[in-house]
């Protein structure tokens, strides 16, 4: 039971953007303004969630994903043009295929380190399958985010185990939305960042001063509305639902390059995607349920915290020698932990604008690579 039930949808609702309203507010401090709101509304998120404030799952939740979370890509992509961001998307899909380097790493040290033959006990399968459907699993989310790891649940058979796999999303949730607000934090340590190459924003993607107006945001969500509508009719009469975000992505970027004139038209746009965006990181910190984690699997925990440790460490080895920036290293390591969705968002937040195209992108290659990999690591292991 909590404070707000699950089923009273517009308490939960009002519940979310309470706490986004708040993480806004904080940076108007000195120190809202280092943490930033990105991290402020997912500490609230999953404070509140586990203090039985707001409920770990709800109906509003729900909508907020199905409805919502498609509306950004387009409404950050309106600024994109595909042609002066070459070399911006380019290098950061270089940082990308690091991230994932540091996560494959990440998942064998945690596995040689640990006994994972131990988790997912009430599973039928054999102690050597579980332990590959793990490194499979946790590779697969890791790389290309929820999509992916439902998909190795099925191919792993671990999802049968409805006790562990519980256990499992509790844990991949909970990191998640703590790792986003790790390298939220990042770009302000400057004993870190003065070892970067200072990064330079793309004139494509830098914000001019418009006139935001009720039309142009009319005009913004109309548009988005229409470009979500048309890939899923087009992903329902191809039969490729996966690649949703892709065909997204291509028809928004698409627009944007051949019409440049409607980052004016639709001005606003940018700014409304990021407000949107935070009640969809509150709904993800939401669904964080620590004591089943705790109390399932507490061995989850320390194999994530492996996991993400040796895939941040090699992130900025790996990517400070390839001469990467931060924000190119962070979207990439964003997209890759949880996927085309919010990487776009914690760019647009942090005001990497040259970024948001990238995130998206590299965010889709994750949906396409992540599965690979990850069975990949099943079957090898």
């Amino acid at each position: 039971m909590t404070l707000i039930p699950a089923d009273q949808h517009f308490a939960v609702i009002t519940a979310i953007l309470a706490l986004c309203a708040l993480a806004f507010a904080s940076e108007r401090t000195v120190i809202g303004q280092k943490v930033t709101g990105t991290v402020v509304v997912i500490l609230l998120a999953i404070a509140a969630a586990n203090l039985g404030i707001i409920p770990h799952s709800a109906p509003a939740y729900g909508f907020i994903f199905s409805y919502v979370v498609p509306l950004l890509i387009p409404l950050f992509l309106f600024q994109a043009d595909v042609r002066r961001l070459a070399r911006e998307a380019s290098r950061t899909s270089l940082a990308f295929l690091v991230a994932a380097l540091g996560t494959v790493a990440g998942v064998i040290v945690a596995a040689l380190l640990l006994d994972l033959s131990q988790l997912g006990v009430a599973s039928e399968l054999a102690a050597d399958r579980r332990e590959a459907g793990i490194v499979g699993l946790f590779a697969s989310t890791y790389i290309g985010g929820s999509v992916n790891y439902a998909a190795l649940g099925e191919i792993t058979g671990l999802s049968a185990d409805a006790s562990f796999f519980s256990a499992a999303t509790a844990a991949d949730n909970l990191f998640s939305a703590v790792f986003l607000s790790v390298i939220a934090l990042v770009p302000g340590a400057h004993w870190i960042a003065r070892h970067f190459v200072e990064h330079t924003a793309s004139e494509a993607v830098q914000v001019t001063e418009t006139v935001v107006t009720p039309a142009s945001i009319s005009y913004a969500l109309a548009a988005a509305a229409g470009i979500v509508a048309i890939t899923d009719l087009l992903c329902w009469w191809l039969e490729i639902p996966s690649w949703r975000y892709a065909v997204m992505t291509l028809i928004s970027v698409g627009l944007a390059t051949a019409v440049p004139q409607i980052r004016d038209w639709f001005s606003g746009a940018f700014e409304v995607g990021v407000a949107l965006s935070f009640p969809f990181f509150a709904a993800i910190a939401a669904g964080a349920d620590i004591r089943a984690m705790i109390s399932v699997a507490p061995l989850l925990i320390i194999l994530v915290a492996i996991l993400l440790s040796v895939h941040l460490t090699v992130l900025l080895v790996v990517g400070r020698k390839l001469g990467l920036t931060i924000p190119e290293l962070l979207t990439a390591s964003n997209a890759a932990i949880l996927g085309a969705t919010t990487a776009p968002a914690m760019a647009a937040a942090k005001g990497w604008h040259d970024q948001v195209t990238p995130g998206v992108l590299v965010g889709v290659l994750g949906y396409a690579l992540g599965t690979f990999i990850g069975t990949a690591l099943f079957q090898l292991w």
